[in-house]
């Protein structure tokens, strides 16, 4: 698959890293030819100095062959025009990245006047993710959902976790919930994990189950969410915006700290249910007199990570139930995931992730039409893939805990929709014809069928 890049910032040269391990045929394109030649001569991809919005530029780079273009730069209107050039000169899919609030206000009409396939704006992304996350204890995140059923969740083991030292079987016949383990990393290693599987200290976890029984299940896996009546929000900026706007109606003590006193004014007259504090001194000073430590969740949302790491240590020692951090660079994420403050927003890691995701979605759909969905979970490491089971595959009727169901080593039948209801599955559940079968899969496996799940 031919794939062009425009823009190599922090997030186009980390989609460079990710795409290049699956060898598609890359070319980037940037108007700084230092950032050009970095990123050529770390890995094996062509590059192109100049415009992504010149025709010349992009025939040079070989639009006219590509399969697709995935636009990333700064600025908005070059993301757009770089992809509807692309798509007139013979490109077939292409996204782009948008981060004014204006565009993404107007993303549906946006896509269908530039022709482009697919819109990533993380901004509101993450502020949704965010929202979502509300009240939610360090060391688990409701990560989002697969198809319009299952709820995906990250779960660090912390010490006296009471799940210590129980395989996942003893779990299942306990709990009194459907929900199911896909995914595990153990000091730096992927397992998909089978019935046998026992939970260590310092295990992460990736859990499904259903997005209607996310209380219920985190009732049975004895964590309590914050009521998160009291929220801190640092940072008034669009990413406050939105998530503002999804707390909306929702009667929270929202409070807003933002050192540009105009942008206070702005908010107070948008938002006049909303605390809004001009936080123009010492951060630290500001935190202290203004009780911060008493919130239950604070929310870090500027646009610096140093900023957020200083402000997220600070809510972190003083005992704030649930802390939200925005962070893009990854060794700053890796850094808070160390000292166990781990929710994280970052709109370099999502952008890239749904890049990833949305070529991996147009591969599969030009050469095999049986996968439905595609979602990367577990770092990145394992794959949720969806099927439909057809009378071509050999196991149907059979129960899974039969050795006649023989699957391949690192996958997991992660969840099966019938008529419209989700099954977590047992030994005893069987696929029958129709159903939406969604499996877990370690990369390594290239699953692309549903065949390809039985030895």
């Amino acid at each position: 698959m031919k794939i062009i890049i425009v823009g190599l910032g922090q997030t186009g040269g980390m989609l460079v890293d990710e795409l290049t391990r699956d060898q598609y045929d890359i070319t980037v394109i940037d108007q700084d030819r230092s950032l050009v030649e970095k990123i050529t001569d770390k890995y094996n991809v062509n590059g192109i100095t100049g415009s992504g919005a010149s025709k010349e530029t992009l025939m040079a780079a070989g639009a006219d062959t590509a399969d697709a273009i995935i636009a990333l730069t700064h600025i908005d209107e070059i993301n757009l025009l770089s992809c509807m050039q692309a798509k007139a000169l013979g490109t077939r899919h292409s996204a782009a990245r948008i981060l004014s609030p204006d565009f993404v206000h107007e993303w549906e009409s946006i896509r269908d006047q530039y022709n482009i396939d697919y819109l990533v704006r993380p901004k509101s992304d993450i502020a949704e993710t965010a929202f979502h996350n509300i009240g939610m204890p360090g060391f688990l995140k409701l990560e989002g959902y697969f198809g319009d059923n299952i709820q995906l969740i990250d779960m660090n083991i912390l010490p006296g976790n009471s799940m210590i030292g129980k395989s996942l079987r003893d779990l299942r016949g306990t709990m009194k919930v459907d929900m199911l383990v896909v995914a595990a990393i153990r000091k730096g290693k992927l397992i998909i994990p089978d019935g046998n599987f026992v939970i260590e200290e310092g295990d992460t976890l990736g859990i499904v189950t259903d997005k209607d029984k996310v209380e219920s299940t985190l009732r049975s896996l004895d964590i309590m969410k914050s009521k998160g009546r009291k929220i801190v929000i640092v940072g008034g900026g669009i990413t406050a915006d939105y998530l503002l706007n999804f707390l909306k109606g929702s009667m929270k003590n929202v409070t807003v700290l933002e050192k540009d006193a105009g942008r206070c004014q702005e908010m107070m007259q948008k938002y006049p249910w909303v605390r809004v504090v001009y936080a123009g001194g010492e951060i630290l000073d500001i935190l202290s007199e203004e009780e911060v430590a008493s919130a239950d969740t604070l929310l870090s949302l500027t646009d610096r990570d140093e900023t957020n790491l200083v402000i997220s240590m600070y809510a972190w020692s003083s005992g704030i139930p649930s802390v939200i951090t925005r962070v893009d660079k990854p060794e700053h994420v890796r850094l808070l995931h160390r000292v166990n403050i781990d929710i994280t927003v970052s709109m370099t890691e999502l952008t890239v992730l749904k890049m990833v995701r949305f070529v991996r979605n147009y591969e599969m759909n030009d050469t095999v039409k049986e996968i439905k969905k595609f979602y990367y979970i577990a770092e990145n490491r394992a794959e949720i893939m969806e099927f439909e089971a057809t009378d071509s595959f050999p196991a149907l009727d059979i129960p899974l805990s039969e050795k006649a169901f023989n699957l391949k080593k690192d996958i997991l039948i992660t969840a099966i929709i019938r008529d419209g209801e989700q099954i977590i599955p047992s030994g005893s559940t069987c696929i029958k014809m129709g159903d939406k079968v969604v499996v877990t899969a370690s990369k390594a496996n290239k699953i692309r069928k549903l065949n390809d799940i039985l030895k």
